[in-house]
């Protein structure tokens, strides 16, 4: 694959910011994503990221601020100013040491879950926009139907989405508008700095806003209630959040009452993508995505008032 302009003028730039920073430099360079939401590249211990085209800097440059003024749970910026690249806005990071994919039974899963407990019990101190986890979801969903609309799965998946409330379908303001959040909490969001073994932080700041904490949370109850996450590990989350104070479910009792809306709403964005790649691919779906359609077709058949657990 030929490199493009921006991916060239990216990895020089994260050369340079790199050699501005350690004496000697220990050399290494790597391209770590290549997508069209994002391109970030790492050279020795400086990590230079490229935003999605349409990242407005009203919206990026507070989250930055935020990211710099809680270093204990967030990964900080090198600067808190993004800087316009190729038509993209740049941010550069310190290299940290990201979860290991092939090593699962050492998943974080309490380091995550106190981190997130702990961000969502942290007043907001910059203004920000709304977190992007219902707008992401309903871009998703948007994808969907553009492009995979006689998929055998799209049905389920969009009768599902119908059930939700509008502000789950980033169609009305979220009932919480004040609770920091992350917006897009997965394994991948978690790093370990300093690298190779500091502590664990979170990471990616493009979603941060206020809203509903439980969608926070949302990701690891879907798994669960689709079955693909152990109910060890699910207990091990949610029992770490509730001991890190966390306000997004109650202290004891049942979860799900919170719980369950955001995690219906996990569930159809990731089918959604899912179809829509397979779709793109002339691919079939895979045991795993297979789950997710099941579960939105049993979510299409009862409504989130109804159960609060949809795949028990």
């Amino acid at each position: 694959m030929t490199p493009t302009p921006l991916l060239t003028e990216l990895t020089a730039r994260a050369k340079a910011k790199a050699h501005s920073r350690t004496t000697p430099c220990p050399c290494g360079a790597a391209t770590l994503a290549d997508r069209p939401d994002a391109t970030v590249v790492r050279h020795a211990d400086t990590v230079a990221k490229a935003h999605a085209p349409d990242t407005p800097r009203a919206d990026l440059t507070p989250r930055l601020t935020t990211a710099t003024h809680l270093p204990g749970i967030l990964l900080p910026p090198l600067t808190p100013t993004p800087v316009d690249l190729h038509g993209r806005l740049v941010t550069f990071w310190p290299y940290g040491t990201p979860v290991d994919p092939d090593t699962p039974d050492a998943a974080p899963w309490e380091p995550a879950a106190t981190l997130l407990a702990r961000l969502h019990r942290t007043p907001v101190q910059t203004p920000l926009p709304p977190m992007r986890g219902p707008a992401k979801a309903a871009r998703a969903v948007a994808r969907l139907r553009a492009t995979a609309a006689a998929h055998p799965a799209t049905r389920p998946v969009l009768r599902a989405w119908d059930t939700l409330p509008a502000w789950a379908r980033a169609e009305a303001p979220m009932p919480d508008t004040t609770t920091l959040c992350h917006g897009d909490l997965h394994l991948g969001q978690l790093v370990r700095h300093p690298a190779p073994d500091g502590p664990w932080l979170l990471i990616d700041v493009d979603d941060l806003g206020t809203g509903v904490p439980a969608w926070d949370l949302a990701r690891p109850a879907a798994w669960y209630a689709c079955g693909l996450l152990p109910p060890d590990e699910w207990t091990r989350f949610l029992t770490a959040y509730r001991t890190a104070g966390g306000p997004a479910v109650p202290a004891d009792g049942d979860p799900w009452a919170a719980l369950d809306v955001p995690a219906r709403a996990l569930t159809v964005q990731t089918a959604a993508r899912a179809t829509a790649k397979a779709a793109a691919a002339d691919r079939p779906l895979d045991e795993v995505e297979l789950s997710m359609i099941d579960a939105c077709a049993r979510m299409a058949s009862l409504p989130p008032e109804l159960t609060p657990e949809f795949a028990k």
